[in-house]
């Protein structure tokens, strides 16, 4: 059954991966400080926040790689993962969004994802079961909007380079939205199908 996918091979709290990953939680209100700065008079920080969202990513890479690697994947990190990718995405649609880089249809359209995934992980909660371990088209989403992301920051200038990095950015803004809800949907999917198995069960 699905619901075995959250098997949890260790107990320990302070792992490597978890680390990695309690540092990007830190990271997500510095970012959102650095990307508003300008909005409330202070010097433009664009070349910092996209440090910071560098080592995001960097980090989301190796936290998720090297639990499996070392078999550390735990409970907490099945936590921190998703929040700390969900937080990154949050902060960075309401940076974007505040400095209108980023339209607001479109913070809408991955904000009710969003919405749409909190409903459906409190239904798994009110059945008993924790959230169910994020699939790889949910990862894809989330690489190809950490990507886009930053570019999209970058546009927000002038010269080839800004037109060079409007154009990957909404590319794989593109991409990363449809994944976003692809991935959604599946997800929805699997909780319908798991929560049937049950009532077939009982």
């Amino acid at each position: 059954m699905e619901v075995q996918e959250t098997r949890v091979q260790t107990d320990r709290v302070l792992t490597i991966p978890n680390i990695l990953s309690m540092a990007r939680l830190v990271g997500v209100p510095v970012f959102l400080w650095l990307i508003l700065r300008p909005e409330f008079g202070g010097p433009k920080s664009d070349g910092w926040a996209l440090l910071v969202l560098m080592l995001s990513g960097i980090s989301d890479y190796l936290d998720g790689k090297l639990a499996r690697r070392w078999n550390q994947i735990s409970s907490l990190g099945r936590l921190l993962d998703p929040a700390a990718d969900r937080l990154y995405i949050l902060s960075t649609l309401v940076g974007l969004t505040w400095r209108e880089i980023l339209p607001l249809w479109l913070t809408a359209v991955l904000l009710a994802r969003e919405l749409v995934l909190l409903v459906v992980v409190a239904v798994l909660r009110r059945h008993g079961y924790p959230p169910l371990q994020v699939n790889f088209l949910g990862k894809a989403a989330t690489f190809n909007l950490m990507y886009a992301f930053p570019l999209l920051l970058l546009s927000d200038g002038s010269g080839w380079l800004a037109s060079l990095a409007a154009i990957f950015g909404w590319a794989f803004a593109g991409w990363g939205t449809t994944l976003y809800w692809w991935a959604g949907v599946l997800y929805v999917v699997q909780v319908r199908r798991l929560l049937t198995a049950d009532t077939m069960a009982d």
